[in-house]
């Protein structure tokens, strides 16, 4: 369906292919390029009915929509400078912040919750978490969901991973096993979720893993200084987030297949109208005053980067984690749009 992930971050973040990116010299001094990437949710409705493009003409700047096939992408042009505001998820923010890219979480895009889900197989035998040991899961390795599957077993669960037999497997990879029975488990997000229910059922997921530990979850960075020294542009861009948020928390059900809202993440991303509702009601997406609450941004964030960050060195994509990711991390922007 529309949740894609791709878990590249890991790449050195010094380096961008040729001719990817246009030099920001190109630009007027006001112009600012955004990255996104195909995930539902307001934010995405807000750039296709140019709230954000008025918003951000208001303040004197112009907004050059760019989209990008995954968080590693927009970590290496933060890095180059290229792009100064892009989509990102906690994992691959961990990684591009420990590598050196001088990033802040500005705005939680959404909580992955119940989008990623582990699910399994009819006839497997396996009625709860504590009945995987000795059975075959699927994941893709070094993803938020090989993330919340691990700290599911460890803290939540209390299986010891290695009586599981976990195996590295990209979405199409888990579909393909699921259909011959190779497989008896597996965590994973749409489609590839949407699929594996036709024969099985869902025993837990990143909302119930989150609340009971640290949550995953997809969302919007700066570039520190660019962002300091656009005070204007970063208030007017939150504001709009936060209108966002507000409206679709406040009408969700209006948002439906046919809608303009619904309609609009289509044209911007692909898709269609009833997965993109899909995908939406999976996700669950905080308004101004939880995202600067200790939930989010006034602390869980940070705390979730920390735990992302022991999970990388584990799984030896990191070499070191850093002492804190508490200065990657800022509310300010959404403590003054919630007020």
């Amino acid at each position: 369906m529309i949740h894609f992930k791709h878990f590249k971050y890991l790449a050195s973040a010094a380096t961008v292919a040729a001719g990817v990116f246009t030099s920001c010299l190109a630009y007027a001094e006001t112009t600012v390029v955004v990255g996104y990437q195909q995930i539902v949710g307001p934010f995405v409705t807000a750039i296709a009915d140019g709230r954000f493009d008025a918003a951000a003409k208001e303040a004197g700047y112009t907004i050059d929509w760019r989209q990008f096939s995954s968080g590693g992408d927009i970590s290496t042009a933060l890095a180059s400078g290229n792009v100064p505001i892009g989509v990102i998820g906690s994992t691959g923010t961990t990684a591009a912040a420990t590598r050196g890219v001088e990033l802040e979480l500005f705005w939680i895009l959404d909580n992955i919750g119940k989008s990623e889900a582990l699910v399994v197989r009819t006839g497997s035998g396996i009625e709860k978490p504590e009945d995987l040991k000795g059975k075959n899961v699927g994941v893709p390795f070094v993803s938020t969901s090989h993330f919340h599957l691990l700290v599911g077993l460890e803290q939540v669960w209390k299986v010891d991973p290695r009586e599981v037999n976990i195996l590295n497997m990209k979405p199409p990879q888990i579909i393909a096993a699921w259909q011959r029975g190779d497989i008896d488990a597996a965590y994973v997000w749409p489609p590839a979720l949407s699929e594996l229910l036709k024969n099985g059922k869902v025993i837990s997921d990143s909302e119930v893993i989150g609340a009971a530990s640290v949550p995953t979850f997809d969302g919007l960075v700066a570039d520190k200084k660019w962002a300091a020294e656009n005070p204007k542009f970063m208030t007017a861009f939150t504001k709009v987030l936060a209108e966002a948020y507000a409206d679709y928390n406040k009408n969700k059900a209006a948002w439906t297949a046919d809608s303009p809202q619904v309609q609009g993440i289509v044209k911007l991303i692909g898709g269609d109208g009833a997965g993109a509702v899909e995908a939406l009601n999976l996700l669950s997406f905080p308004n101004a005053d939880e995202q600067a609450s200790d939930t989010w941004l006034g602390g869980g964030a940070v705390r979730a980067l920390n735990e992302s960050a022991k999970f990388l060195v584990a799984q030896k994509q990191i070499d070191n984690a850093l002492d804190d990711y508490a200065p990657f991390v800022n509310s300010s922007y959404a403590k003054e749009a919630s007020k």
